[in-house]
């Protein structure tokens, strides 16, 4: 019987090891002035893709955002099948795009470390975001009533939001170099 490399007992130990970080991220609460709160979420998602790759760096992602649909609170705000018709829902549909893909491109790109997982950050930062804000933009016009312009949904990342997960980018990126230098990650 041929076995599934994938779904190793050390695979199964990081995957659960990072759903457990996102949800860590999401309880470190750091309050921001006009912004409900930054936590580390963002940071946790990314590593995931670089150190874990495409498939386990997503499949943590997906397994944190199943349990928080299943009712344990797990999102920054709570958790529960209802959090589907938050706007800021998308983001963390966004986050799983976003590790699968921030893992895809570290396994594929053959550039230096730190050339490699910038370009796989980024990747992951344009996916989360466009995703993320597609989500906030249909739920606001179509769900709840409220007409916005996509100008608007565009303008409510940067001044606040975007810079934050620029920074968190930056911080993934030096500890997946780090951990390169170790021989770990992608």
């Amino acid at each position: 019987m041929k076995q599934n490399k994938l779904f190793t007992t050390t695979n199964i130990i990081y995957c659960s090891l990072f759903t457990a970080l996102i949800t860590i991220g999401a309880f470190i609460q750091i309050p921001v002035p006009y912004m409900d709160y930054f936590t580390l979420q963002f940071f946790f998602v990314l590593l995931a893709g670089i150190l874990l790759g495409s498939k386990l760096g997503g499949l943590a992602v997906l397994l944190y955002v199943v349990i928080g649909l299943a009712g344990l609170p797990v999102f920054a705000s709570g958790g529960g099948l209802a959090y589907v018709l938050r706007p800021s829902f998308g983001y963390l549909l966004g986050f799983i795009v976003g590790a699968y893909l921030t893992g895809l491109v570290s396994e594929r790109v053959t550039w230096t470390p730190i050339k490699r997982y910038t370009f796989a950050v980024f990747c992951g930062l344009l996916a989360t975001y466009f995703i993320g804000l597609s989500y906030k933009y249909f739920i606001l016009n179509y769900y709840v009533g409220t007409p916005i312009s996509w100008k608007l949904v565009l303008l409510s990342c940067f001044p606040l939001d975007l810079p934050g997960d620029i920074f968190l980018s930056v911080i993934a990126i030096g500890v997946g170099v780090r951990f390169k230098k170790r021989g770990l990650g992608c």
